[in-house]
C-alpha cells in the first residue's frame, strides 16, 4: 500500500522513542519487533504492541498520500537518531519498501505491510478516571521495584491497582509483591465531580505496563493522565496518547494479611544513615543472600554481616529505641530497594519477633507501607 509523508526529525523520534519498550524483543512473530506506521488525513499515527501491551501516539505530520506500513521499530529508530535536524520524508512503494530521504541521506529500508499488523483492541472514549500525574509516578516509583521478575507464580510479575471512588474524591492503591517483600502504596489522586455510589475496581497489571507509564509520565508536560478499565483492559492516556494492556487473571495473593498490626518492636534510624552503613556491611555478605544481621537495641541498631572466604563487617548507628534487644537476618539488597524509593529523614522498622515480617514506613508518607520477610543467618 504506497504511503507518501513528510515530518519533522524531532516529532517521529518521540513517537519512535515511546515504542521501543512495548516492541516484542524475543522474535515469537517477526511483525511483532516492528511499529507499524499509519498515515491518516490528521497526521501519522506510531503504533507498536507485544500482544500483551499495545501503545499509539498521533504525531503532527505533511500527509501527502495516507497509507500504512510496518517497519522495524529498532533499526528506524537508529536512522532517525542519526539524522540532522529538519524535515524527514518516508515514501512506501512496492512490496514494502520504503525510501527515507532527510537532507542529502538517503535509506531504503524493506518492511512488511500494514494490513499483516494485529489488530488493537478498540477502546471506548467514555469512563475514564483523571489522576495527578505526579500521585500516580509517585505510587508506581514505591510499589513497582517489589514485584516480581519472572517469577514462577505468574501472578506475583504484576502490580494489584485498587481504584476507589467515594464522594468526592479518587484513591489509588497499588500493591507488589515477590513473596520475599510486599510494597503498598495508596493515595488521593483526584476529586470525582460524581455523587455517585462508592466504586471499586481491582485489577492486576503486568509490571511491564506500569514501567511504560512511569515513562510516559516522567516525560513531565502537564497534561493530565486519565485511567480506566474495560472487560479485559486497562486503558491509559495522556496527550493524544493511549496505552492499553491486557489485565493478568488470577486471584492476587491476600496482601492486607501479610502487613503486620502496628504493636511490633519499633526502631527509628535516619534513612540515610541506614543507607549507607547497610551499602558498607553488605559488601562483606555472603553473594547470594546479602545476608546481613540486624539488631535492635536500646539506643542503637547494629550491621553484622560475614562471609567464610572474607571476613566479617560490623557498623553500629544511632538509633530512637527502648525495648528488649532483637536480632534478625534480612537480605540487604531488599532493605536498600524499599530506603531507595523513600524520601524522609527518617524510617522505622517494626517486627514482634526475630522472625516475623519486618514493617518498614516513614512519616513523610502515611499512604505507603513496605514488608520485608527476614531471612535465616
Amino acid at each position: 500500500m504506497p504511503m507518501n509523508i513528510r515530518i519533522a526529525r524531532e516529532e517521529l523520534l518521540t513517537g519512535l522513542q515511546r515504542v521501543q519498550g512495548v516492541v516484542e524483543k524475543r522474535n515469537t512473530m517477526p511483525i511483532l519487533s516492528h511499529v507499524l506506521l499509519e498515515a491518516k488525513p490528521e497526521g501519522i499515527e506510531v503504533v507498536a504492541t507485544d500482544l500483551e501491551l499495545a501503545v499509539r501516539g498521533l504525531y503532527k505530520a505533511t500527509v501527502i498520500e495516507p497509507g500504512a506500513i510496518t517497519l522495524s521499530a529498532r533499526k528506524l529508530f537508529e536512522i532517525v537518531k542519526e539524522l540532522p535536524a529538519g524535515d524527514i520524508e518516508l515514501v512506501a512503494g512496492e512490496n514494502a519498501w520504503v525510501t527515507i530521504r532527510a537532507g542529502k541521506s538517503q535509506f531504503k529500508i524493506v518492511g512488511l505491510p500494514g494490513t499483516d499488523y494485529p489488530a488493537l483492541p478498540t477502546i471506548e472514549r467514555e469512563g475514564l478516571t483523571p489522576l495527578s500525574a505526579e500521585g500516580l509516578t509517585d505510587l508506581i516509583r514505591k510499589t513497582l521495584f517489589a514485584a516480581g521478575d519472572n517469577d514462577a507464580r505468574y501472578i506475583l510479575n504484576g502490580l494489584l491497582v485498587v481504584l476507589t471512588t467515594s464522594g468526592q474524591k479518587t484513591t489509588l492503591r497499588l500493591v507488589g509483591t515477590d513473596g520475599h517483600r510486599l510494597a503498598m502504596a495508596e493515595q488521593e489522586v483526584g476529586q470525582t465531580g460524581g455523587k455517585g455510589t462508592p466504586q471499586e475496581i481491582k485489577a492486576i497489571i503486568p509490571k511491564k505496563a506500569a514501567h511504560e507509564m512511569r515513562r510516559l509520565l516522567e516525560e513531565g508536560d502537564d497534561s493530565e493522565p486519565l485511567i480506566g478499565f474495560a472487560k479485559n483492559l486497562m486503558i491509559f492516556r495522556k496527550s493524544g496518547f493511549l496505552l492499553t494492556a491486557r489485565l493478568m487473571e488470577g486471584t492476587y495473593p491476600n496482601y492486607q494479611q501479610v502487613i503486620p498490626k502496628e504493636n511490633g518492636k519499633r526502631i527509628v534510624v535516619r534513612r540515610q544513615e541506614l543507607e549507607q552503613a547497610l551499602r558498607r556491611v553488605s559488601v562483606l555478605s555472603r553473594e547470594k543472600a546479602h545476608a546481613v544481621k540486624v539488631t535492635f537495641a536500646p539506643g542503637t541498631m547494629t550491621l553484622f554481616s560475614s562471609s567464610p572466604e572474607y571476613g566479617e563487617a560490623v557498623e553500629e548507628l544511632p538509633a530512637h529505641y527502648s525495648g528488649e534487644p532483637l536480632s534478625s537476618g534480612f537480605n540487604a539488597r531488599y532493605l536498600l530497594d524499599v530506603l531507595g524509593v523513600m524520601d524522609g529523614e527518617a524510617v522505622s522498622l517494626q517486627m514482634e519477633t526475630p522472625l516475623s515480617p519486618c514493617l518498614i514506613q516513614e512519616r513523610e508518607s502515611p499512604g505507603f507501607k513496605c514488608v520485608v520477610m527476614p531471612i535465616k543467618i
